[in-house]
């Protein structure tokens, strides 16, 4: 452990309801920074390194105390997915964009040695280049990504000797978690596989990049850990698995049938969409710099929802607003 203390923003999201149980099994004291739109009953509260403060980073003063002492900071709070900005567009940009560069300038007032912020492969947009890789440039489709690229530079403005980012632009997570999202593409396809016993896919023919949560996690994990010299301004694709929409479905049937034998067959269905962000990523440079391999497969976090859903863990996974984040925050008239 190069750190002791590690603050996460977001930690109480999708990803952050994983992550944040993985650090305190490495030995982190880990402080879990959230607005708690989702609640936060699914953390380790008892935990005796674990801290959790309900708090907005557009507080800067509560953020700012929030960080005293903390080591390292995993920023993972935002807006998430491009359909969120179906809410109070002002919303996502005071959270997604206008909040980022003070907390960033919080942080290294509080002696943070570490920044990892969350970006976003879907910064690249649409590109029919065979392979893209961090070079890439960046052509956002909506405010999410744009604003992810956006944030990007305004961390590297910060950075020195003393206060190292780095950036990493995972592909679309996949996976089950605690804190359950069934609004991104295999989870939906999964859902209404288990559900319904029917996939009803848009378009199609979209590329897309997909990542197993555990790979994000450890992913998150080597970025703590590695050198200084080899991650400082620099910035990681994460996402191994480039997948059609259509390719992806089939998948999820053929698992879901496997894993549910007895049930009569799937049916799959195709509808046009004016969705068009495709794009295929190449993360080769994560493997090269810091030796980073993924070791899950979409088909493994297509089986582990199964299980989850078997084990009555995914309960009314089409009516509850909890699993969607547009739909929960539009019912919270969150602001």
């Amino acid at each position: 452990m190069k750190f002791k203390k590690v603050l996460i923003t977001g930690g109480a999201g999708y990803v952050g309801s994983l992550l944040t149980p993985a650090l305190l099994d490495d030995g982190y004291e880990v402080t879990v920074y959230d607005i708690m739109f989702f609640g936060d009953h699914f953390l380790p509260k008892d935990h005796p390194r674990l801290r959790v403060i309900k708090g907005d980073i557009r507080d800067t003063a509560s953020l700012s105390a929030a960080l005293q002492g903390q080591d390292a900071v995993v920023n993972l709070a935002c807006i998430s997915n491009d359909a969120s900005f179906e809410l109070d567009e002002a919303l996502s940009t005071t959270i997604n964009l206008d909040a980022f560069e003070p907390m960033v300038l919080a942080a290294k007032a509080a002696g943070v040695k570490r920044f990892v912020y969350a970006s976003s492969s879907s910064v690249y947009g649409v590109s029919d280049a065979p392979d893209v890789d961090e070079t890439h440039p960046l052509v956002p489709l909506t405010l999410y990504n744009k604003y992810k690229g956006m944030c990007e530079p305004r961390l590297f403005k910060h950075t020195d000797e003393s206060f190292v980012g780095v950036v990493f632009r995972p592909a679309t997570v996949c996976g089950y978690a605690p804190r359950q999202r069934l609004d991104l593409s295999v989870n939906i396809l999964t859902n209404h596989a288990v559900t319904n016993n029917r996939i009803l896919v848009f378009g199609g023919d979209q590329l897309r990049p997909n990542l197993h949560i555990q790979d994000y996690i450890d992913a998150v994990r080597l970025l703590l850990t590695a050198p200084d010299a080899k991650i400082a301004n620099e910035i990681f694709n994460v996402g191994f698995q480039n997948m059609s929409i259509l390719d992806l479905a089939h998948l999820v049937k053929r698992v879901v049938e496997e894993e549910f034998p007895g049930r009569p067959p799937i049916d799959l269905a195709i509808t046009p969409s004016d969705d068009n962000r495709s794009y295929h990523i190449n993360s080769d440079k994560i493997a090269r710099v810091l030796g980073f391999q993924p070791k899950h497969s979409i088909e493994e976090a297509i089986r582990d929802l199964c299980r989850a859903f078997r084990a009555g863990k995914l309960p009314d996974s089409m009516s509850n607003d909890w699993y969607y984040n547009v739909r929960l925050l539009k019912k919270q008239n969150a602001a």
